[in-house]
């Protein structure tokens, strides 16, 4: 060993200080709750159990923070997505009490994006979801109205790029609310005219499809405006404007 080179002297509080640099203090995450904040992107981030949600929830004590109210809004979204995945005919009085004990009205957003996707995958629960609504409207006038806007803005946007599944998928559920009297029947009226003003197959299929659901009701409603709607699709069938799948389906509603 070079004896210009000094070896370094043992002292306690080097070897103090040696073992703290080692084994540093945990942070707690009550005192940090802005450790929460990246979890969740703007899509939701990484799946997280509905207990350990919970759990990080409890740890925050400060429940004007960005970080809590994540969580809740997270907390939120998982259960009213829940409920509206797992609603059907036999259930349906549980999960709207379920329902109503969550914060509608700040999750009015999520519950009609949910209920939208939900009615869009699978449409012969339509009734089931239609009913849904019509109770929650009862409560919370303004969550009906956003139902509305938005099935009307997804109608649109169909119609206009010639996407007949889905304005089978909105027309249905507009017509299941006109039977559950949350939307007005003249709205359903206009839809029929906008549908056959300028007539092709897919048009004439999704008015039927329409009168299908809602047609006694309208006939009750507006008759002479339903009148109207039956005569000029008879004038369809007898000028053979259509295909002869779409035909069939006049023959048969005519019966």
């Amino acid at each position: 060993m070079d004896r210009g080179t000094k070896r370094a002297r043992y002292s306690p509080e080097n070897e103090k200080s040696s073992s703290v640099s080692e084994n540093p203090k945990k942070d707690d995450s009550s005192k940090n709750p802005d450790k929460f904040a990246n979890i969740f992107g703007k899509t939701g981030g990484a799946y997280i159990p509905p207990g350990r949600l919970r759990q990080m929830q409890a740890q925050i004590t400060d429940k004007s923070s960005e970080a809590y109210q994540r969580i809740a809004w997270e907390a939120l979204k998982k259960s009213i997505h829940g409920f509206i995945n797992k609603v059907n005919v036999s259930n349906l009085s549980e999960v709207v009490k379920q329902l109503l004990t969550e914060n509608i009205v700040r999750g009015r957003g999520l519950f009609v994006r949910s209920l939208l996707t939900a009615q869009s995958a699978s449409p012969t629960f339509t009734h089931v979801f239609s009913a849904l609504v019509a109770v929650v409207n009862s409560k919370f006038p303004k969550v009906g109205e956003l139902v509305l806007k938005r099935l009307i803005n997804e109608f649109r946007k169909a119609f206009r790029r010639n996407q007949k599944d889905r304005c089978l998928s909105t027309a249905r559920f507009l017509a299941h609310l006109v039977n559950q009297k949350v939307v007005h029947e003249l709205i359903i009226l206009e839809l029929l005219t906008l549908l056959l003003e300028q007539t092709t197959d897919d048009s004439v299929e999704v008015a039927v499809s329409v009168l299908k659901e809602c047609g006694a009701m309208l006939s009750r409603l507006v008759p002479k405006g339903v009148h109207g709607i039956f005569e000029h699709l008879r004038r369809i069938l007898n000028e053979g404007q259509c295909d002869k799948r779409i035909s069939y389906m006049l023959e048969v509603m005519f019966q």
